[in-house]
């Protein structure tokens, strides 16, 4: 009392549902090969034919793709080389300018000080300098000696 149904969902592959109708139960879709070559991808047409016939190590054609890949070689590592120079300036360059940016928040920050100090101190001094018109207790500086 099992019934089979196909879907087929992708390319290449079929799924197989199986359902019991007596115990109520379902099972979980498999999927398999559509075709009798199992789906899977070919090899690119370059990599088979290394594989399928060894070159000669004295033929033209062998000596021709050894060199092509040793130019192929070195100009990756110049440039690979290149590359790290130029990263190394650059990490220089950002470091000369950090330790500037530094340097000027140090300046920055004492001139700051020294200008709070000269605000507060002026600030003071313009506070004791004007007198409540209710205190006739205090004595100002010009009094204080007679």
């Amino acid at each position: 009392m099992s019934k089979v149904a196909q879907q087929n969902s992708t390319p290449g592959i079929s799924v197989i549902h199986t359902q019991a109708h007596a115990s109520g139960l379902q099972q979980v879709p498999q999927l398999v090969p559509a075709g009798p070559g199992g789906g899977g991808k070919a090899a690119p047409p370059s990599k088979q034919s290394k594989k399928s016939s060894p070159m000669d190590r004295n033929s033209d054609e062998y000596r021709q793709r050894r060199e092509r890949n040793n130019m192929a070689v070195k100009k990756s590592r110049l440039k690979s080389k290149q590359k790290a120079q130029d990263t190394l300036q650059r990490v220089n360059q950002l470091k000369e300018e950090n330790e500037r940016l530094e340097a000027k928040i140090k300046l920055l920050t004492k001139e700051l000080s020294v200008l709070k100090d000269l605000f507060l101190e002026h600030a003071h001094n313009l506070a004791d300098n004007v007198q409540p018109g209710g205190t006739e207790n205090t004595t100002t500086p010009d009094n204080a000696g007679q």
